[in-house]
């Protein structure tokens, strides 16, 4: 595997169709809800340099892109994809990684939402700082719930009166110190503890 990740330009355009047909054909194997994008939406995505593209030469093997809300206030992470064939090999959270950076750069004083009903992406977004949150503390812009139509579970959303659904919310605030991602100590970080060498007086010696 000759994986390289790319930040997406317009010499990428030509893959819109094909990430289309993997984003819905993985949501159908997971048996999840997805928010159906059209490949000329994807097109403007890449060609504004809002998303990432992972390629194994010439080969789609993974895709994301960058969506703004409330007036740039508000940012998400979409259509995380890895090919079948390249999954389990940590392929997802570099490519989950690259767009979470790229947002950062992009929309520095941004908050940074997800709603995801998977697992894996929860662990990722937890990794990078996000915590578990109420609708209510997300973007209230209809443009961004509207594209929850495409998704098999919008009724429940509408039910609800978009206060919850089978997704769980989860925000990163880079205001916020308790989102920040958290350091490690590394391993290698030992406290050297100087050995203690205790010496003993020599006996003395008495003449009758």
């Amino acid at each position: 595997m000759n994986v390289e990740i790319h930040i997406a330009n317009s010499s990428f355009v030509g893959y819109s169709q094909e990430i289309c047909d993997l984003i819905y054909e993985s949501a159908q194997a997971r048996g999840t809800g997805i928010a159906k994008r059209s490949a000329e939406y994807v097109a403007e995505k890449i060609e504004a340099g809002k998303a990432v593209i992972a390629l194994d030469g010439d080969k789609l093997v993974g895709f994301s892109y960058i969506e703004t809300f409330s007036h740039k206030r508000f940012v998400t992470n979409s259509g995380l994809i890895v090919h079948p064939d390249y999954r389990n090999q940590g392929l997802a959270k570099k490519i989950k990684r690259t767009i979470f950076d790229l947002s950062r750069k992009l929309y520095p004083n941004a908050k940074i939402f997800s709603i995801t009903t998977g697992l894996a992406v929860m662990r990722m977004n937890t990794e990078l700082g996000f915590k578990p949150v109420t609708f209510s503390e997300l973007t209230d812009d209809e443009e961004f719930w509207n594209g929850c139509k495409g998704c098999r579970n919008y009724d429940i959303l509408q039910r609800n009166n978009f206060k919850m659904c089978l997704c769980t919310g989860l925000l990163y605030d880079p205001k916020d110190p308790s989102t920040q991602p958290v350091q490690k100590p590394s391993t290698f970080a030992k406290k050297v503890v100087k050995p203690v060498i205790k010496t003993r007086k020599p006996n003395k010696l008495y003449k009758k």
